[in-house]
């Protein structure tokens, strides 16, 4: 008497990569915010201009994390339709 085995449930891979890819440029801009706060944190350990340049530094360092990560990406149109092959 035994039911229906359940199944494991199966992600392809490439599908599974590609959804925590955008989910990672998702959080980009909540990693900024977090960054760009820091200099509000500090008193008085060198002024305005490690400030400035702390703040330009950390939107380089998004600009490159989300350039390396958007060249995983495939585009959506593509990803759908791969997914309804399998």
């Amino acid at each position: 008497m035994s039911g229906p085995k359940e199944r494991a449930v199966f992600l392809a891979r490439a599908t599974y990569r590609q959804r925590r890819l955008r989910d990672a440029l998702r959080m980009l801009p909540v990693l900024g915010v977090v960054l760009w706060l820091f200099p509000l944190l500090w008193r008085g350990t060198g002024g305005t201009g490690i400030a400035v340049q702390y703040v330009f530094g950390v939107w380089v360092l998004l600009i490159v994390l989300a350039a390396a990560l958007s060249r995983g990406l495939v585009p959506q149109a593509a990803d759908e339709a791969t997914e309804d092959t399998d």
